[in-house]
């Protein structure tokens, strides 16, 4: 009898033990669609990016750091990056879709940066 619970009891414990984090490993193995959307905190930050593009070039304008053609270029930019958060905010943002808007964010900041900074009021 001490043989067979000898036996018995070390796979009892395994079994048990694997049936306990057997639901974990299920989940991180096969990620469901919605844990790939990005949370609401992300995409509120996104929007508030966008927003402070928005008043950052309307900021420049009207300290004429940039001209008006500048402005105009640049708040067209910003208007695509909205229309495109718009587009793919409709059925939830997921990483790529998220690295895509931050991008295009940092390229308007860049130019916006750059704008300010060669102080000759053309745009190009």
């Amino acid at each position: 009898m001490r043989k067979i619970a000898r036996f018995i009891a070390p796979a009892l414990v395994a079994t048990l033990g694997i049936s306990a984090i057997a639901p974990g490993i299920a989940e991180a193995a096969a990620p469901h669609r919605e844990a790939a959307r990005i949370t609401p905190n992300r995409e509120a930050s996104i929007r508030a990016d966008i927003a402070g593009l928005r008043g950052q070039i309307d900021r420049a304008a009207a300290r004429r750091t940039i001209s008006p053609r500048e402005a105009d270029g640049l708040r067209r930019d910003a208007a695509d990056i909205q229309r495109m958060h718009t587009a793919y905010a409709r059925g939830g943002l997921n990483t790529r879709e998220m690295q895509t808007l931050q991008t295009r964010i940092d390229r308007v900041h860049f130019a916006l940066r750059a704008e300010r900074n060669d102080r000759n009021g053309h745009r190009g």
